[in-house]
């Protein structure tokens, strides 16, 4: 995966694109990046701003977190309950 070009970047494309003086193709090719890269990045900057339904990145990277969480609570919960019937085969009755 190429490495991401720096937020600083990012934000100075999107807003010469936003002026709307020149097409996309040509300020995508000016700023060496590729169309849909600009395409990518102008639509993430408006689910950012509130003009687009989506989620934003800081929703997207919580979510990814929770997820995450959640399969490892899952994992731990499944541990646990092979366990206890383990042990409660093993154990005698009283």
């Amino acid at each position: 995966m190429p490495k991401p070009y720096p937020e600083e970047f990012r934000r100075d494309v999107i807003a010469v694109a936003r002026k709307g003086q020149a097409p996309l193709k040509q300020i995508a090719k000016d700023f060496g990046i590729s169309e849909s890269c600009l395409a990518g990045w102008l639509k993430k900057a408006d689910i950012t701003d509130g003009n687009r339904p989506g989620l934003t990145t800081a929703e997207t990277e919580e979510l990814r977190e929770l997820r995450k969480r959640t399969k490892l609570l899952q994992q731990e919960n499944e541990i646990l309950r092979r366990a206890a019937a383990f042990f409660a085969r093993e154990l005698p009755p009283k």
